[in-house]
């Protein structure tokens, strides 16, 4: 009868790897997005094994990315996530956009914001958008962002919406703030383009053309790319 010498076990690592390298091979034919907790593997990558999926503790189990939480002294609610269409919640895919790491893509039509990784990879969130005659497109620079901000509806707004009469003078940042956690400026050519990148209380609209032009995100989310944006950040939105 043969010795465990003879065959060697294979230590918790090389099984791992193997186990994770059979998952990706019947994966890759039916999704380019995968859920994250099944390959976080000591803290690798997937490697030379394509398409190349990063492992990020940001991005975990939705349970945890949308729980309640506090931030400068706002309880966040939880967001019913089982109430937002998967395809919207925050994930890491391949970067279907060929633009350089570092650089902020919205897809209007896909309703998707991707954050370009170094590697291939990017992270993707479900994004609110502009409604038909209120939309922006073009190439410009992220220029500032700030946390819980102030909101001041513009006077073209208020003249169609007199009940907002109240906020000429601004909003305070709170949970019910349209800017939500977090607003990122959209600058082009040095001049404030009047967008932004920005939270929304209503996380329901997400996935839909509902704003009068911004980016909305879920403030769970914006925190996040807040928090990992760094100085001024290039922004496609096409």
């Amino acid at each position: 009868m043969p010795s465990s010498e003879d065959h060697p076990q294979p230590n918790r690592r090389t099984a791992l790897l193997g186990l994770g390298a059979l998952s990706l091979t019947g994966l890759a034919a039916c999704t380019r997005t995968l859920d994250m907790p099944s390959l976080q593997l000591d803290d690798i990558t997937t490697g030379t094994i394509r398409p190349k999926i990063s492992v990020d503790r940001q991005v975990t189990s939705p349970d945890l990315m949308y729980a309640s939480a506090t931030d400068d002294g706002f309880q966040l609610p939880a967001i019913p996530y089982a109430k937002v269409d998967p395809k919207f919640r925050r994930q890491i895919v391949v970067d279907p956009t060929g633009e350089a790491p570092g650089t902020i893509v919205v897809r209007l039509q896909e309703r998707f914001l991707y954050f370009v990784q170094p590697g291939g990879d990017a992270l993707r969130y479900g994004v609110g958008i502009g409604r038909d005659g209120f939309l922006w497109s073009g190439r410009a620079n992220i220029q500032y962002g700030k946390k819980w901000p102030r909101w001041t509806p513009p006077p073209e707004m208020i003249a169609r919406k007199p009940e907002l009469e109240k906020w000429r003078g601004g909003q305070p940042g709170g949970l019910d703030n349209p800017l939500g956690a977090r607003a990122l400026y959209i600058f082009k050519d040095g001049q404030d383009t009047g967008y932004r990148v920005h939270g929304s209380p209503e996380w329901w609209t997400i996935g839909h053309a509902m704003s009068s032009g911004c980016v909305r995100m879920i403030n769970q989310d914006v925190i996040d790319l807040y928090n990992r944006v760094n100085g001024k950040t290039p922004i496609v939105v096409a």
